[in-house]
């Protein structure tokens, strides 16, 4: 009898997500397994609504930003104990082996709740915040970054023409990766994260600087986590930095969008490394990268830990060594 093998996304969803549940698939379907998908995250786990994951279902994929077996947040999942044993009985009922988890911090500790209650997990990350720890990146990191920059760029059009300074707000609930990433390749003159402060006597005095100079724009970046792109206008407002202020905060545009190459790949490495795991019994684990390498984390340390910004990214925020 064939092992069957459950696929859910959860949470906040990632660029990325559809091509990894095409590469997951084909791969189940090619080395014996059944597999089926589960919509709409846990709430549908627990209500038991099911696609069907068949080479033709997947095909195509590869394009597609979103996912295909949609995505919900489900605070009774959490909250009551009832629930996920629900949701335990649901994948019993359906002869499910293992279940293959794709989503951020929720999403993992929901699935280290399951395998407590004796359900084989596998977790694959997927969160644009690459805020997970066990692994170097999180799908969907890449194309969201490509996404701020863009956005950013065509900002800093406007911005050269009517002498200003935009504060830009990218997502970011508890990290500030995405803000620091994309302020180093913008060349912004300023962010503002959660993991330290931002010197505003400081970055005023450098705007000002910029603005008797001539220069004609400065970029903010701001992560939503640690404040709004209105509450530094405020701030710098007050401050004699020259410029005209506007704001644009980027929101979800952030999450969509065609995943670019580096998600694809990072999508299959997950698929084989899951298929890995797979092969060697290996459950109740984060699928991650460190460098080259597949590696597996178990749950129970993944989700107690935190992925924290490199001394070489903080020391930068400090010192904007970034700047050309």
């Amino acid at each position: 009898m064939k092992k069957r093998i459950g696929i859910v996304t959860s949470g906040g969803d990632a660029p990325g997500m559809n091509p990894l549940i095409r590469y997951l698939t084909r791969a189940l379907l090619e080395n014996g397994y059944d597999v089926v998908g589960f919509k709409s995250g846990f709430k549908g786990l627990a209500n038991n609504i099911q696609y069907p994951l068949t080479y033709k279902n997947v095909s195509g994929l590869l394009k597609v930003g979103g996912t295909i077996l949609g995505s919900s947040r489900y605070p009774e999942f959490k909250e009551n104990k009832s629930v996920r044993e629900k949701v335990r009985d649901v994948l019993s009922s359906e002869n499910i082996f293992a279940l293959v988890v794709v989503g951020g911090d929720g999403s993992m500790k929901g699935a280290h709740a399951l395998s407590l209650l004796g359900v084989r997990t596998i977790v694959i990350p997927g969160s644009i915040d690459n805020d997970i720890y066990g692994t170097d990146q999180t799908l969907g990191m890449h194309t969201a970054l490509s996404t701020i920059i863009d956005a950013v760029d065509k900002i800093k059009d406007t911005a050269s023409s009517h002498d200003r300074t935009f504060i830009i707000e990218v997502m970011g609930h508890r990290s500030g990766f995405l803000a620091v990433a994309s302020a180093i390749a913008t060349g912004a003159e300023g962010v503002f994260i959660p993991e330290v402060e931002t010197d505003v006597e400081e970055l005023s005095k450098r705007l000002r600087k910029r603005y008797e100079e001539g220069r004609r724009n400065s970029i903010i970046i701001v992560a939503e986590g640690k404040a709004s792109a209105y509450d530094v206008a405020k701030i710098l407002k007050e401050k004699d930095i020259g410029y005209e202020i506007r704001i644009s905060v980027l929101g979800h545009i952030q999450r969509g969008g065609i995943p670019v190459f580096h998600d694809r790949m990072l999508a299959f490495r997950f698929a084989m490394g899951t298929l890995k795991a797979l092969s060697q019994n290996t459950f109740n684990v984060l699928v991650g990268t460190k460098g080259n390498d597949i590696v597996f984390t178990p749950l129970e340390v993944a989700t107690k830990k935190r992925k924290t910004l490199s001394e070489f990214l903080i020391n930068s925020v400090y010192t904007f060594k970034w700047e050309v």
